[in-house]
């Protein structure tokens, strides 16, 4: 098996350093839209063989050196008793938004079972993999949950999410500790379904100031990551806009933390410490750039890198739909070629 993806997860030597990116499996490939065409995001998440299909799509057409299951980040949320609705061009729209201590207690507390059509896609995934690469779950981590179910959707400001965090914390914090309480189930069940590393996704926490993020959500974060560490996988802790944030989310207890494009990655590394690995962090826009533009940024963070052991290159956030698919493939094996041990 190419293992080089956890051995980095560990900070073990590599004979080059592994690539991997988030959305990799998704709208910029023509064989995801040929699946889209007949269904739903939610029907391929729901479908085991859908997304496990969907899945291994990137990993049939790229020297990738891992694969993330198909899944998306709200699927805890609908089986907590949220509304949740794809809209065409708008994105996931909440029809029952959580707004008070009232709605928070309405919210389930699940155990898994609803959500073991992602279990089950795992292991589908594993069976179809048969070892060529580790395969990672995910789950949203609470705050981005909860701004999600707070706002109705996305949301530029947070006014919501921040409104019921300063007047009602004890409304806010047994929101985060309902969801911290989920995700970590449902985290659960997806390694001992099959996944080899796990990523917890915290696209908006890069809203909050260090203080806000100290007080109303880490706390939260560490009790997902310490519920996991008996289950023996690598654990990835992800966040964008995270720049000031960073020592405060190595204190969460993840082994792997992800960097955006907006932070040099040595100055990150830095900042958490050489005994945890990091992820990053090419600009998705990057890859709309000309070969030799990708090359040149592909060095420096490679140049930054050092050589150390534990970095796993990946892009500062989701690849964007209608990126260039052979600048995808063209920044794998630069990846690969110019990290050659």
């Amino acid at each position: 098996m190419n293992d080089r993806f956890l051995k980095a997860c560990r900070r073990q030597p590599v004979d080059c350093t592994p690539v991997w990116f988030m959305r990799q499996a998704g709208r910029y490939m023509s064989e995801y839209q040929k699946v889209r065409a007949k269904y739903s995001i939610l029907d391929v998440c729901k479908t085991p063989e859908l997304a496990a299909e969907v899945t291994l799509q990137p990993i049939e057409r790229f020297p990738l050196d891992a694969a993330i299951i198909f899944a998306d980040i709200l699927l805890p949320l609908e089986a907590m008793g949220i509304q949740l609705e794809f809209a065409e061009g708008e994105g996931p729209v909440i029809r029952n938004p959580v707004r008070d201590r009232a709605d928070v207690e309405r919210l389930r507390m699940v155990d898994g079972d609803e959500l073991e059509y992602v279990a089950e896609a795992i292991r589908h995934a594993r069976r179809a993999l048969n070892g060529r690469v580790p395969l990672i779950g995910f789950a949203g981590a609470p705050f981005t949950l909860a701004s999600y179910a707070v706002e109705g959707g996305g949301s530029r400001n947070y006014v919501l999410t921040k409104q019921l965090m300063y007047r009602e914390p004890e409304a806010w914090h047994r929101l985060m500790d309902k969801l911290a309480r989920v995700v970590t189930g449902y985290l659960r069940r997806q390694i001992r379904a099959g996944a080899q590393a796990v990523q917890l996704f915290d696209s908006w926490v890069g809203c909050l100031s260090p203080g806000d993020y100290a007080e109303y959500v880490l706390p939260h974060v560490q009790l997902i990551f310490d519920g996991l560490k008996r289950e023996g996988v690598p654990m990835i802790h992800f966040g964008t806009g995270t720049a000031s944030l960073l020592r405060l989310m190595r204190e969460a207890g993840s082994d792997v933390i992800g960097v955006d494009w907006r932070v040099h990655l040595d100055e990150a590394w830095a900042m958490v410490g050489y005994d945890v690995a990091v992820q990053g962090n090419l600009d998705p826009v990057a890859l709309f750039a000309p070969l030799h533009e990708i090359e040149r940024r592909v060095e420096d963070i490679l140049r930054r890198a050092d050589g150390r052991p534990g970095h796993i290159f990946n892009l500062g956030h989701g690849i964007l739909p209608n990126t260039p698919i052979e600048s995808v493939e063209a920044t794998i094996e630069m990846v690969h070629k110019l990290s050659q041990r």
